[in-house]
């Protein structure tokens, strides 16, 4: 009687440990990636340095707001329209503002400031 032998390598199995270390180990590559673009995205912000376009600038009284300031100065506009406009203008983080600050106005509000 003859005996057959195989020579076929055992089947790999890859348990659930195993697949979380290569999951892990596959995304280190986005993740970094994915860091590296929000580090460097608010840093992407172009700067016109020749713009000869000047504004009025508006200081900030004690106890108001921005969405005062819009009121005051476009009472015809929807204040969140002109306040959003405000903090882009201005580059601000928030809408907060401190009495003293000097807030520049944008262009189509600069006659009421007048």
């Amino acid at each position: 009687m003859t005996t057959q032998q195989t020579n076929a390598a055992p089947r790999l199995r890859l348990t659930a440990r195993g697949r979380a270390v290569l999951t892990g180990i596959a995304s280190i590559p986005l993740v970094f990636g994915i860091a590296f673009g929000a580090v460097h995205a608010s840093s992407a912000v172009a700067a016109d340095t020749s713009s000869t376009e000047t504004f009025e600038y508006v200081t900030v009284s004690t106890g108001e707001s921005l969405w005062m300031l819009a009121e005051r100065i476009a009472p015809d506009h929807d204040p969140r329209e002109v306040v959003a406009e405000i903090v882009d203008l201005n580059q601000l983080d928030t809408s907060s503002v401190a009495a003293g600050e000097r807030i520049a106005i944008p262009s189509q509000y600069e006659e009421a400031v007048r």
